[in-house]
């Protein structure tokens, strides 16, 4: 800490960035000041107030290094490029590794135009990226119907086309291009047809309609019906491509429009591409390092490291919080477009709902990522840190167990017990009850007596305690197990109940439910061991009134005892078998008299129908 001391004190009064190493000389964090010596000293004073996170990096912190830039612009493009090169584990990092591809027009006299998911910085421009590569297919199949561009492949320069080098192929001749290799079309015109499909690619598709109406009637007025036609059937396959995009916003302005969702460690930014009031795209990252840090601090780096590598820029931002350095990021931004772009935070009308409206799809993609990681199995040991922090228990809950009751008005009571062991199913640890008590249905008892029986056993047997017990239900069925709970002397042990209609947390000692947030890992957590609960039960309770059900048809034949039914049973193997055969086969293979045979077939018959 000496030698960091020592180097902090030669840090300038400068803007510039920062970069944090730890022992292996690996940077740990990249950051950037408008001051660096004040910024960066600020780390290592015992007076400011830090985050756990921002503790352990402080911790690991063995050197670092700095970089003086000119102005805080050129400090807040440095860190978003520096950031993307070496991920540091304490900042906010784009963790989806999809390569989304974009469209490219190649930077030639006569431009090609394709899909790629490499981008090479060769003045070439790129549209998207596209998440979704059915809309994509779809943009570029209606861009190659509207416009004549050569598909070919080759290096159509100045030279090459002078010397008619390249053949004619058959995209000539079914006039979908125009022969730029044979010098059948200068580099001017082409330009001009590369513009509009730069204008149709960016959304902006009223001028163009606007221009295909005027040409088609051009022609129709020179009775060029036949060129009319086809321009006629280009407005209507722009108009069918159009219709496709929803309208959000009245204005036809073209915006960006940022939403976020956090929770824990993760989050999800989604980004809505608005292009002349309608939505031309969506594309969403998931980001990593999300733990302990201000939603705004988060929208904030990753709107920076979103701008760093795309070239389109709408006039207006809409962000759903104000950042530190919004004035920054719109100076950066104006100067890379030329011409002034806003960051706005909409406040009302139906700006504002549109927010709303990106924000649930935030929320939605967030959801889902959490999902699949807990199908995964990836995130149970999270899972349970979370579980230990939201309900303040003093040890996290390795060991799960979670009770439920199924019966049909009081018919075949039955109760299922689950054990999760670090977030996963030990199926090996299910435990299931029949029910021994005779009364009318009663939940509570009945959860009284499993509880009972299940940690009665665990004492006599001097077997360790869960260190969470989940119970099905709300204040009642809690109150039942926690009054069996201080029967046994098990006062200290972690408890709480878990309603399905609101999802609320029951705990001893306090009145009111307790809230988990709907996203959080903590409280997917105990709706899948509920879950796994309840089918559980289910199961069993199906299974004893199949079983009920089977021996009280059979037994109520005459002639037909506990022998011959389990013969039966075993030879056919379900009372459904039997009543699909026939009393010659029930006679011969299950053993019976033939007449008898007749009235057991004839009875299930019967008891079908």
């Amino acid at each position: 800490m000496v030698s960091i001391q020592s180097k902090l004190s030669r840090v300038p009064a400068r803007p510039g960035v920062y970069l944090f190493k730890n022992r292996s000389e690996k940077v740990i964090y990249v950051g950037k000041a408008k001051i660096l010596k004040n910024r960066m000293r600020s780390y290592f004073q015992k007076s400011r107030p830090l985050d756990p996170r921002m503790l352990l990096l402080v911790k690991n912190i063995s050197d670092f290094e700095f970089i003086i830039t000119d102005s805080e612009i050129e400090a807040l493009i440095l860190e978003a490029n520096l950031i993307k090169k070496y991920k540091p584990r304490y900042n906010i990092n784009l963790k989806d590794d999809k390569s989304y591809p974009f469209i490219r027009l190649t930077k030639e006299d006569f431009p090609q135009v394709f899909a790629t998911r490499k981008i090479i910085r060769d003045g070439s421009t790129y549209f998207g990226p596209y998440t979704n590569v059915k809309d994509m297919r779809y943009a570029l199949t209606t861009l190659k119907r509207l416009f004549t561009i050569r598909s070919c492949k080759f290096d159509l320069n100045r030279e090459v086309v002078a010397k008619k080098k390249v053949p004619l192929c058959l995209e000539y001749y079914i006039k979908k291009c125009q022969g730029p290799c044979q010098g059948l079309q200068d580099v001017s015109d082409y330009q001009k047809t590369i513009e509009k499909a730069k204008q149709f690619l960016k959304g902006k598709t009223d001028n163009l309609l606007s221009e295909l109406y005027e040409e088609m009637k051009l022609h129709s007025d020179a009775q060029r019906y036949e060129t009319a036609a086809r321009v006629r059937d280009n407005i209507e396959a722009l108009e069918k491509y159009r219709n496709s995009q929803k309208v959000v916003m009245s204005d036809n302005r073209d915006r960006d429009i940022f939403a976020l969702a956090q929770e824990d460690d993760d989050a999800c930014a989604v980004v809505f591409k608005i292009r002349e009031g309608k939505i031309v795209g969506r594309i969403h990252y998931y980001l990593k390092g999300a733990l302990h840090k201000k939603e705004s601090e988060v929208l904030e780096q990753f709107v920076s490291q979103y701008y760093s590598s795309t070239e389109e820029l709408p006039g207006e931002i809409y962000l759903p919080h104000e950042i530190d350095d919004q004035m920054v990021i719109e100076q950066w931004l104006s100067s890379k477009s030329d011409r002034d772009i806003r960051i706005i935070v909409p406040r009302i009308g139906e700006k504002k709902k549109l927010m709303a409206m990106c924000t649930k799809n935030a929320r939605f993609l967030l959801e889902e990522l959490k999902l699949q990681k807990v199908k995964a199995g990836n995130t149970a040991s999270y899972a349970i840190e979370s579980l230990q922090r939201d309900l303040k228990m003093k040890h996290p809950p390795i060991r799960i167990e979670c009770f439920d009751i199924s019966n049909i008005q009081g018919s075949d009571p039955v109760a299922s017990m689950v054990c999760f062991i670090n977030g996963k199913p030990m199926k090996s640890e299910y435990r299931k009850f029949k029910i021994t008590i005779k009364d009318t249905p009663d939940d509570f008892a009945m959860m009284r007596e499993v509880v009972k029986r299940r940690y009665s056993r665990l004492l006599t047997e001097n077997k360790s305690m869960p260190d969470l017990i989940v119970v099905d239900g709300g204040k009642g069925q809690l109150s039942s197990a926690v009054s069996v709970l201080l029967e046994l002397n098990l006062k200290e042990q972690k408890i709480i109940g878990l309603a399905k209609r609101l999802e609320e947390i029951f705990m001893p000692g306090f009145p009111d439910a307790q809230m988990l947030p709907k996203t959080s890992s903590s409280l997917k957590l105990l709706q899948s061991i509920r879950d796994e609960a309840h089918r559980f039960a289910i199961t069993y309770h199906r299974s004893l009134r199949n079983k009920r059900t089977i021996s009280s048809v059979l037994d109520k034949i005459p002639g037909i005892g506990s022998a011959r039914r389990a013969r039966l049973l075993k030879t056919f193997g379900s009372v459904k078998a039997i009543r699909e055969s026939n009393p010659q086969i029930i006679h011969e293979k299950g053993g019976i008299p033939l007449k008898l045979a007749e009235v057991v077939y004839q009875t299930l018959r019967e008891k079908k129908s």
